[in-house]
């Protein structure tokens, strides 16, 4: 008697770095991707558009970046990647993108977490992405308030408020 053929899944499904399914149906939406990925140190995110011969990106934001508005605090907390995601909403703009997907890949979600306050930046900056208000993290995290009680530092909150503006009038 004859053995059964192994079916070998696709590559990148076996090393679980993308699930086809989520995926499929995030491209039937054809609207551009707003792919957020945190690291422990830093926030990237990315307004991605499909195409068969491969992603495009289209614009990318950093909070490394942040450092060249004055930003001289932590990149990888709640306040860091609100304001990278008020950054890729106002390069969106700038291009005339009006509206995007989420994308978090395989990210676990948490409600209020990095993730959710980075889109919360680019929802305010003015990208049309579905979402409900109930997942952003709360109005004093986003401002870092708890941060500065903790570290005891007088003016984290006015630097905040300056680095938004200042991204907020950049052109």
């Amino acid at each position: 008697m004859k053995k059964k053929k192994e079916t070998i899944q696709f590559k990148r499904k076996r090393e679980k770095k993308t699930n086809y399914k989520k995926r499929l149906k995030i491209l039937l939406a054809q609207k551009p991707r707003l792919v957020i990925r945190p690291s422990l140190k830093n926030m990237t995110a990315q307004l991605i558009e499909y195409h068969p011969k491969g992603d495009i990106t289209i614009i990318s934001a950093d909070s490394k970046e942040l450092e060249k508005l004055g930003w001289k605090f932590n990149k990888g907390n709640v306040p860091s990647a609100y304001l990278t995601g008020l950054l890729i909403g106002k390069k969106a703009k700038e291009k005339s993108i009006k509206e995007a997907i989420l994308d978090t890949g395989l990210c676990s979600l948490t409600k209020g977490s990095r993730i959710y306050a980075c889109l919360k930046g680019a929802v305010d900056a003015g990208l049309d992405i579905p979402c409900s208000e109930d997942i952003f993290p709360e109005e004093s995290r986003i401002k870092g308030e708890h941060i500065s009680s903790y570290r005891k530092i007088e003016d984290f909150s006015k630097e905040f408020d300056s680095i938004k503006n200042k991204i907020l009038k950049v052109k």
